[in-house]
């Protein structure tokens, strides 16, 4: 097994901080580098810019004891995992790699022979043939695995991430890694990398097959998820309880129905089942239309909200629509965290901000400030007791732990409960 003294983690992010962290943690030198000088400098001084429970206290400790530091430009190390973002142009269907892409420009130069270069960004499948080229293009003085295979100074893998958010620092340790190298010694290397710290197995494939199996892992869940979904709007067309029907059919030893919710966010499922439509678009029936049901619940939740200001004007004939308060519930695309990537309640919120010129209330309890795209609309960011207090529609978005300690005999607004806390 080979050793490694010092790594480089591309991205300080979600995933490639706790990660950086964890390696620094198992006595591993660990330079991390981003764009954002906010980040690098906030990490040098030992603290976090993203919420995520234990990671505060391993960085503050690594920092200390100099096995991790940030800078904004990669020096030479023995493995380089890039973790970068990996969103979608346009309509969803073409995936935008350039993150990848100047990673690589900014790696290239401090390249040596014996290197291990990494992707972790969730990408479509083919991405990382994509980063060897790329990487190959810059540096012509090297060989790479497409060029030599086995025999090429330059090592490359495909190894996504599987973590939870508000879980991660200690799933990167206990779930199974996934490693997909180019070629057989390109997995071994990496498996090598990764046993610093992955108690659960490193279980070896190629590139390709890594790339599709975190796909299909999260296409997986967007389409469980879009049933509940589905589900929901039925339900509500038919007067059932959706949470008692999910509950009741759950009883079933064989059935596992998730539950609904206002939409699909996050990096992950929200963005990763639309690169396999991207690829096969005539194939993917089911995953496409998984993707326009979860994209399609907002919308829905906004139907719900215009029916309860209707109900709010009917009881309260003296006030205007401009009149109305309403309260939306969270920001986030998951509980207890602060992530607002994609998240179906962001958009949810901007969208009623659009639509009704009285005061929108945003309460997210997980961030100290809202998001720039909601700060020239009609959106205050408040606090929960404000919003119980003066709001005359509630909207649970998101079942932060804060929100299902209230009593909905309390609640003398109009509800729109979209994940069934009331």
């Amino acid at each position: 097994m080979r050793e490694f003294q010092r790594i480089s983690v591309i991205g300080l992010g979600y995933i490639g901080l706790p990660t950086a962290a964890v390696f620094a943690q198992h006595n591993v030198e660990v330079v991390g580098v981003d764009v954002n000088l906010i980040a690098v400098d906030t990490i040098n001084q030992g603290k976090i810019h993203i919420v995520e429970p234990g990671l505060d206290v391993a960085v503050q400790q690594c920092v200390k004891n100099g096995k991790l530091r940030a800078t904004l430009l990669p020096e030479p190390a023995q493995a380089f995992l890039i973790a970068v973002p990996t969103p979608f142009k346009g309509d969803h269907f073409e995936p935008d790699l350039s993150y990848i892409q100047s990673a690589c420009q900014a790696v290239a130069p401090v390249l040596e022979k014996g290197n291990l270069v990494i992707l972790e960004s969730t990408s479509p499948v083919g991405a990382t043939e994509q980063m060897a080229e790329w990487l190959a293009q810059a540096r012509p003085d090297l060989t790479f695995p497409q060029q030599t295979g086995e025999d090429s100074d330059i090592r490359i893998a495909h190894c996504p991430e599987r973590v939870l958010p508000g879980k991660v620092m200690q799933e990167l340790i206990d779930n199974d890694r996934i490693i997909g190298g180019m070629t057989e010694k390109c997995s071994q290397q990496a498996a090598d990398l990764y046993k610093v710290f992955v108690k659960g197995d490193c279980i070896i494939t190629n590139s390709r097959t890594a790339e599709m199996c975190k796909l299909t892992e999260n296409s997986f869940r967007d389409v469980n998820i879009a049933f509940a979904n589905e589900l929901s709007i039925i339900c509500d067309r038919l007067d059932i309880n959706v949470w008692e029907l999910i509950r009741l059919a759950n009883h079933h030893p064989r059935v596992n129905i998730l539950q609904p919710g206002c939409g699909v966010g996050g990096h992950c499922i929200a963005v990763d089942p639309w690169f396999i439509v991207n690829k096969t678009p005539d194939l993917a029936k089911l995953i496409h239309t998984a993707r326009l049901v979860n994209d399609g619940k907002p919308e829905w939740v906004i139907s719900q909200v215009n029916e309860a200001v209707i109900e709010v004007l009917r009881r309260h004939p003296s006030k205007t629509v401009d009149d109305i308060k309403i309260a939306c519930l969270g920001l986030a695309f998951k509980p207890d965290i602060d992530d607002l990537r994609e998240s179906p309640a962001l958009k949810i919120t901007e969208k009623l901000a659009d639509k009704y010129h009285g005061q929108i209330l945003a309460v997210e309890p997980n961030v100290e400030k809202l998001p720039e795209k909601l700060l020239n609309k009609n959106i205050q960011h408040t606090s929960l007791d404000e919003a119980l207090a003066s709001a005359d529609v509630l909207v649970v978005l998101v079942d932060h732990k804060a929100f299902k300690g209230v009593a909905l005999s309390s609640i003398n607004a109009v509800v729109v409960d979209t994940k069934g806390i009331w």
